[in-house]
């Protein structure tokens, strides 16, 4: 098992590096925010040789638009992986299975060149998703104890 991190604009663009073989950066979310941080944080990553990543925290509604803007706004550097962070929305809303897999699929129909993969936690992989479709691979968040969440968080 690799164990990577993901970075958002609650982490600084100075995160540390040492001894990770990937991150996933930022990059949107719904159909118009993006990460004020998202270059400075990719290239941090690319700087320190790290396989890099970039996601888009989705939201119910319209998944091409949402798709259109997420590679609107990335790079589009050969190996770089594409993600769809599928969970609750500060809302308490969440976009229902069959949206996730319209958003990777559309994801893939605009970036061929690249892998699209889900990212989620361990229950909605287990206990929300319907389909089981997650493109080209899994990424499961998963916090071995709360002082690890805090940490990545950024509370600690």
């Amino acid at each position: 098992m690799l164990r990577g991190i993901d970075v958002s604009s609650h982490q600084p663009s100075s995160y540390d590096t040492d001894g990770l073989p990937f991150v996933f950066v930022k990059a949107t979310e719904g159909g118009s925010y993006v990460n004020p941080g998202l270059s400075a944080q990719t290239g941090r990553a690319r700087e320190a040789g790290l396989v890099v990543g970039f996601y888009h925290f989705l939201w119910p509604g319209d998944l091409t638009a949402q798709a259109e803007h997420f590679v609107s706004e990335i790079p589009g550097r050969r190996g770089d992986i594409l993600a769809v962070d599928w969970e609750t929305t500060g809302e308490g809303t969440r976009a229902g299975s069959a949206e996730k897999d319209e958003f990777i699929r559309k994801v893939k129909e605009l970036r061929p060149e690249h892998r699209v993969i889900l990212y989620c936690n361990r229950d909605f992989w287990l206990n929300v998703d319907t389909t089981s479709y997650a493109g080209d691979g899994l990424w499961i968040a998963d916090f071995p104890d709360r002082a690890a969440l805090e940490e990545w968080a950024g509370d600690a």
